[in-house]
């Protein structure tokens, strides 16, 4: 099974949304099945199945998350991200402005799914493969 290091070094490849496809692309191999990567504080919660969780920690102060969500801002500030125009700090601290708590991603379906505080799809996108 996959580790906290394996997944730390696949992320650290990561400068901007557009390196995101290949970075599912190798946790994927290394066996995650899905993962919820939390705006808060950054921790994220690695799943194989449901018997098998490694728990990265996390990778900065935790910050406010905005009880209402502006998801027209978001959608268009993701799409900068996206386009490699900002980088990971940046778009974590549009998510928490815009009221984005967390986000999930499925391997299977290839999917991203942005949530409010109160659990609420905000968006869900196709993962470019």
């Amino acid at each position: 099974m996959f580790t906290a290091e394996q997944i730390k070094s696949a992320h650290s490849k990561v400068k901007s949304g557009a390196d995101f496809p290949n970075y599912i692309k190798e946790i994927k191999a290394l066996g995650v099945t899905h993962y919820e990567a939390y705006v808060t504080d950054g921790h994220t919660e690695y799943h194989h199945g449901s018997d098998f969780t490694v728990i990265v920690e996390p990778k900065y102060e935790p910050i406010a998350i905005a009880d209402v969500p502006k998801t027209e801002t978001f959608k268009e500030e993701l799409l900068a991200h996206q386009q490699g125009k900002t980088d990971y700090l940046t778009f974590i601290t549009m998510c928490a402005e815009t009221g984005i708590e967390k986000w999930e991603i499925f391997m299977g379906k290839m999917t991203c799914t942005y949530y409010d505080k109160a659990g609420n799809t905000i968006l869900t996108e196709a993962i470019p493969q």
